[in-house]
């Protein structure tokens, strides 16, 4: 698939990761493909306000890598209309870097590890009204789908806290296949979230699921903001969510592979001495479970 930019130069960074505790049993494999230039966006909101939120994922449920925790810090910016967008901070800042640099500086820039992505996931609610639409980049290509806003059935709790200086109240509920707490300010009467959490009456500033493997906080507040709502401008291949996971899970059980197949090009993979590692290609067991458990059915 050809995507409608500038200009493109490709940077490719392949890591092969080995756990210590199973030696020679490849736990993690991570195709990291830099791009020089930024796609064209279509503004949807001008006037907004922005949550920062610290997101923390557990990316090895198993036990089998020490360092186990991944961080990013995501940005909700809330429209009118209930129109908000869920993003990586680091991405918008990465798209900064393309956008003011030469080709030079952007190589420079790739192998000093600056131009390392955060999360592609991006969700959009009520685009359109009483719609959820996740965007994604899969190695190089872009997927879309939608579905409805969830219902959440919340329970409300007794337990208060504070986040940021906002009294927060509890609610708990069961989405997906994971069990959910959260803590909402009523002070800010917004009823939205992190990811696909929503609908309490009031901001939710903390959540996590029950066994931590998932978790977001609210780390910061811009009241009036002028950076737009926007939405990539490029050809989205059209799935459902459980293709959508189908064709993530292909890809991270075996990259390079998956890399190779839907560009043509090819990884050759080496060890810290440049030597080829013969397995590289080979499928391997994800040590994780996505945030939604649901998605085999």
């Amino acid at each position: 698939m050809q995507m409608d930019i500038r200009r493109i130069l490709l940077f490719i960074l392949a890591v092969l990761m080995v756990s210590a505790v199973m030696p020679g049993k490849v736990l993690r494999r991570q195709l990291s493909i830099f791009q020089s230039s930024v796609p064209e966006t279509e503004t949807l909101a001008d006037e907004t306000m922005e949550f920062v939120y610290d997101y923390r994922c557990c990316v090895d449920t198993l036990g089998r890598l020490d360092d186990c925790m991944s961080s990013d810090n995501m940005l909700l910016q809330i429209g009118p209309d209930g129109l908000s967008k869920f993003s990586s901070y680091k991405n918008l800042t990465v798209d900064s870097i393309l956008m003011r640099s030469s080709q030079e500086q952007i190589a420079e820039a790739a192998m000093g590890g600056k131009l390392s992505n955060g999360e592609f996931m991006t969700i959009y609610k009520n685009y359109p009204a009483g719609r959820l639409v996740h965007t994604e980049k899969i190695c190089q290509d872009w997927f879309r789908y939608g579905e409805d806003m969830p219902r959440l059935d919340w329970e409300l709790t007794d337990s208060v806290t504070r986040v940021l200086g906002y009294e927060c109240r509890g609610a708990v509920c069961e989405f997906r296949g994971r069990r959910w707490t959260v803590f909402y300010a009523e002070d800010i009467p917004l009823p939205d979230g992190p990811w696909k959490l929503h609908g309490l009456p009031g901001l939710i500033m903390r959540a996590s699921d029950d066994k931590g493997h998932y978790t977001f906080e609210c780390i910061g507040i811009k009241s009036r903001a002028d950076r737009p709502i926007t939405i990539y401008k490029v050809p989205f291949n059209d799935v459902r969510r459980n293709e959508y996971y189908d064709t993530k899970h292909r890809y991270e059980v075996n990259p390079y592979a998956y890399y190779e197949a839907t560009t043509g090009g090819h990884v050759t993979v080496t060890d810290e001495s440049g030597n080829p590692v013969p397995d590289a290609y080979d499928p391997m067991e994800l040590p994780f479970e996505y945030i939604e458990r649901d998605w085999k059915k």
